[in-house]
């Protein structure tokens, strides 16, 4: 069973706020038809056109992740036509007066499963009591998992786009998120990318705090920093601290007509075969923590 932690879900929501934020009058289609990419449509669309591309390669669930705070509706339409395929997660701006009423609103309304929280993008720290008002939400509502990146951020299409990313990297330390982790011990913290870029720290957080989690996905280019490290070692360290059971595999798969990316499998899958997991361990990192963590939050809705 392969389930994919990380997918991203760009609505015509999603390319509406993006235009608006150019400060022009083009539409959803005017941005896809500049990127080259397929035009969204509506929201029930873009979820079949999902439902169809994990059918295509094998692939029994995934999550998907409003990628701009306010459309939380788009992700939330799509798990309702695939209820049995899709996690629905949103991003949230802590800083925002009605951060905690919005993310009460959709992990109790909406049925969305995952709060994801952009220290970088939204100039907020970790510690910042704001953040902890809506990790509150997720706490109160067990099942609910918290989506926290850290280490380098860029947003490929803001930059395709020629948009300013005014991003406060010093936030985005996984160790900030020791303190949340503690007070809110029955809360999953999902941290992605192995870190990006700080998987030392990453590793600390989650050794001394066990429902910190780690995520596989993208290319995992910010290897590039530290000279000669390679993702298999990566991999080696993190199952060495973690164990296979707090690892869950995702590609960070976002547009069409690319779609899911089929390579990110074949690599990692490589990688833990060459290191030597054991099945049982593959298994639990390539499906079978997603399908624990996520059985138990269907349950909860």
């Amino acid at each position: 069973m392969i389930c994919d932690a990380h997918c991203h879900f760009f609505s015509t929501r999603f390319f509406e706020t993006l235009a608006r934020q150019r400060g022009g009058s083009g539409t959803a289609e005017d941005l896809t038809r500049e990127l080259g990419w397929e035009s969204p449509g509506t929201d029930e669309s873009l979820a079949d056109r999902w439902a169809a591309e994990l059918d295509a390669h094998g692939v029994s669930r995934t999550v998907l992740i409003a990628s701009v705070p306010g459309d939380e509706s788009s992700v939330a339409a799509a798990v309702r036509r695939h209820p049995t395929r899709f996690v629905g997660f949103f991003m949230l701006d802590p800083t925002a007066p009605d951060a905690p009423g919005r993310a009460r609103h959709a992990v109790t309304e909406l049925a969305l499963r995952g709060i994801c929280i952009f220290p970088a993008m939204h100039h907020v720290a970790l510690h910042d009591e704001r953040v902890a008002r809506s990790v509150e939400v997720a706490a109160a509502h067990p099942g609910t998992a918290v989506f926290v990146h850290c280490g380098v951020l860029s947003v490929g299409v803001r930059k395709k786009l020629g948009l300013p990313s005014r991003f406060d990297m010093r936030l985005g330390q996984p160790l900030d998120l020791h303190r949340l982790a503690t007070t809110f011990p029955s809360v999953p913290f999902i941290i992605p990318h192995f870190g990006a870029g700080l998987l030392r720290e990453a590793l600390m957080v989650a050794d001394v705090c066990p429902n910190v989690y780690l995520d596989t996905s993208s290319s995992n280019s910010w290897t590039r920093y530290t000279p000669g490290l390679t993702l298999d070692a990566v991999f080696r360290q993190a199952v060495q601290v973690l164990g296979a059971s707090r690892l869950l595999f995702g590609t960070d798969s976002s547009f069409f007509p690319r779609g899911w990316q089929r390579g990110i499998l074949d690599e990692q899958k490589r990688i833990v075969q060459g290191l030597g997991v054991s099945g049982e361990d593959q298994a639990l990192m390539f499906g079978g923590n997603f399908g624990r963590m996520f059985h138990q939050m269907e349950a909860a809705g």
